[in-house]
């Protein structure tokens, strides 16, 4: 399954964003809409904050189970703290994914308008290192995101800052994800064939092999392996609706290794890039033309379409 063809996605500085703004738009632009997906280096993110992260992120995952579980919130929908091994499944899937995850959300001050929506966080007592690690890194891969989201709004002719608002404490979720080692007969694979809900994600840990996506080209898996450091983006379901399927979700999967591979555990870190809860997702007009009409008439609020989407993978049970 490993000896899947790779991926001709472009790794694009992030750097070159300060001297050529337009020119990293339309090339993160264009890896977009060829794959749905771009590998972007030199993001920002400091690399010492990034190991310490996978030191605290290790540590938490070789806690005992009975310690883990204590942090799992029954009906909590996965919003926050610890989801166990084998809980979430991929859309349309007949097994549950071969992980488990933890999941720090954005802190909001006391009385926030949307602390009626977005949960407060779970913090672990132990690693002791692991909250302030975490706080930092979300608040990097916010920066991050936000220089990426400027230019998606320079490559569909908007003002660079469109996305500022629609973002502005926005329920973006940072995962922490651990793949343990599988038994060479084990039922499913790693995480299923699936979209992610969000406007865009973006990836750590992706140097694991694994990662695939769809190529809807002509339909053949292709393999992701980007370079030390680099982070992989994609773009979520929001972002294609927002964008009429310009921008499209590209399905993905994270495929068992091979056998001498099957010992190891696989750890990864992904940030899901959201709006705020009220946020209206409604298509953009100028993506709208005679060959690409309206796919989407009808508006629906970011917190709406979340929880459509977590009702499906199995996350909040109606």
């Amino acid at each position: 399954m490993l000896d899947t063809p790779a991926a001709q996605v472009p790794t694009l500085s992030l750097a070159t964003q300060d001297t050529d703004p337009d020119g990293f738009a339309a090339a993160f632009g264009e890896s977009f809409e060829r794959y749905g997906f771009a590998i972007v280096a030199d993001h920002g993110i400091p690399a010492d904050l990034i190991e310490r992260a996978w030191t605290e992120t290790k540590l938490l995952f070789d806690l005992p189970e009975d310690e883990k579980r204590g942090y799992h919130i029954p009906g909590g929908g996965g919003a926050r703290g610890y989801t166990p091994f084998k809980t979430e499944i991929a859309k349309d899937a007949k097994v549950v994914d071969l992980k488990e995850f933890w999941h720090v959300g954005r802190e909001l001050p006391e009385g926030h308008r949307y602390a009626d929506t977005m949960a407060p966080n779970v913090w672990p007592t132990r690693p002791e290192g692991f909250k302030p690690v975490f706080l930092e890194l979300f608040a990097a891969f916010d920066r991050a995101g936000d220089k990426l989201l400027s230019a998606i709004a320079r490559h569909l002719k908007l003002k660079p800052d469109w996305f500022d608002p629609a973002v502005k404490d926005g329920n973006s979720i940072l995962r922490l994800l651990h793949y343990p080692p599988i038994p060479a007969d084990a039922e499913g694979v790693r995480a299923g064939a699936h979209e992610d809900i969000n406007l865009i994600t973006l990836l750590l840990g992706a140097e694991e092999a694994g990662l695939e996506l769809l190529d809807r080209a002509n339909g053949r898996w292709l393999s992701i392996k980007p370079p030390e450091g680099a982070m992989v983006v994609n773009v979520g379901d929001m972002l294609q609706r927002l964008t009429n399927n310009v921008l499209p979700s590209t399905t993905h999967r994270v495929v068992n290794p091979p056998p001498e591979r099957r010992g190891h555990s696989r750890y990864s870190m992904p940030f899901f890039l959201h709006p705020a809860p009220d946020f209206l997702i409604e298509t953009l007009p100028g993506t709208i033309t005679p060959d690409n009409a309206n796919r989407y008439p009808t508006p629906i609020t970011a917190h709406d379409y979340l929880y459509e989407r977590l009702v499906e993978i199995g996350l909040i049970k109606k």
